[in-house]
């Protein structure tokens, strides 16, 4: 890249980051989904990934954790306009169902047209994610040195395609010994609700979805937990060992008397496999750094301790074979901090999008 200057601003119609990559010259992917048509409290999170892709021009490209992650190569497609129209449509269908506190007898028609949404929603993903994974493929890396799927949503709902995708190339591995694939999941919400509020494919029901579906998914470990249900609660407790659920209360109690957030890091994803998915909901974090998050939770991890998960399990020895950032929303008004309310949001979760490609390119260099 003898023209490109890493430390210059980004210049106008330059992509992701403010990089000069082509999708064939770079290692990570991205694939923005447009899509939050369930979302059950504040909604906006369908752009997300464009008020992401403005705010990344402003991140500067040498990270203090994985250093120029740039080189590797980062590119962001187009945002899909037919996700978005679908995304549209969908919420006028679900709107007044999440406003009456969920679905009732003689909402079967408008349930299906949801659902049928989030359906689409999922082949669309999961065909854009299998091609960058078949590109890996006949790449001769399979995953170690290839190109990395990368899912900028959108709601929590938009990832089970790329889960399922990941999850279905990491079976066809060699030498994968029957592990399967492990998903690392920073989030308030344990999203393990069956069919919320009726919706089949509600943001709140991925990991359910995820584990009831793709069963070469054989860790779920979750941090930053902070509001679960009961019907989630024993959905976990039932799964056999398959889920792994850390609380943010109960991590802040153990500091206090003393115990290490890094060695509560370990002990955490010590379950993981070899190969491992991360699904990052911004609402895992503090809902200082995004208030304008669907579904804002007091407490959460800090945007450090977020960096030092994703560190952590960069440096654990384990393959990162795909990842989102899901439930960024640009909001709107003044308030926040940065350049605006929804700047700020973006801000932070291009920050954090550049941390997660970090950690993937890590991972898949030779080592």
């Amino acid at each position: 890249m003898p023209s490109f200057d890493p430390d210059a601003a980004a210049k106008p119609g330059a992509g992701i980051f403010g990089l000069p990559f082509t999708r064939d010259e770079s290692r990570i992917i991205l694939l923005p989904v447009p899509f939050d048509a369930t979302t059950s409290y504040g909604g906006g999170a369908s752009g997300g990934a464009e008020a992401i892709r403005e705010a990344s021009a402003q991140v500067d490209l040498h990270d203090f954790q994985f250093g120029d992650v740039y080189r590797a190569g980062i590119f962001m497609e187009e945002s899909p306009e037919h996700i978005s129209e679908l995304s549209r449509r969908a919420r006028a269908h679900a709107q007044p169902i999440i406003a009456k506190g969920g679905a009732e007898q003689g909402d079967e028609v408008t349930l299906s047209k949801v659902d049928s949404a989030g359906e689409q929603v999922n082949l669309h993903v999961y065909n854009a994610a299998a091609s960058v994974l078949a590109e890996a493929r006949e790449g001769g890396a399979g995953g170690v040195g290839g190109e990395i799927p990368g899912l900028v949503g959108g709601d929590h709902s938009t990832p089970f395609g790329i889960i399922r995708a990941c999850a279905e190339h990491v079976t066809a591995k060699s030498g994968n010994g029957g592990a399967g694939m492990g998903i690392l999941h920073l989030d308030a919400h344990m999203d393990l609700r069956e069919a919320f509020e009726g919706f089949t494919w509600s943001h709140a029901s991925i990991m359910y979805n995820v584990m009831k579906r793709i069963p070469a998914v054989t860790k779920l470990v979750q941090i930053g937990l902070r509001d679960v249900g009961t019907q989630e609660l024993a959905f976990a407790a039932n799964s056999g060992g398959r889920i792994h659920a850390h609380h943010d209360l109960d991590w802040s109690r153990r500091m206090l008397d003393g115990e290490r957030f890094t060695d509560l890091v370990k002990n955490a994803i010590e379950p993981l496999p070899p190969h491992v998915y991360v699904s990052f909901d911004i609402d895992g974090l503090d809902p200082s750094m995004c208030p304008h998050t669907g579904t804002p939770v007091p407490g959460g991890l800090s945007f450090a301790q977020a960096s030092i998960v994703i560190e952590l399990l960069a440096k654990s020895g384990r393959s990162i074979v795909g990842f989102d950032l899901v439930e960024v929303s640009p909001g709107d008004g003044d308030e926040g901090g940065g350049g605006g309310g929804g700047e700020w949001d973006a801000n932070v979760g291009a920050r954090i999008l550049y941390k997660l490609c970090g950690a993937a390119v890590h991972t898949s260099s030779p080592r």
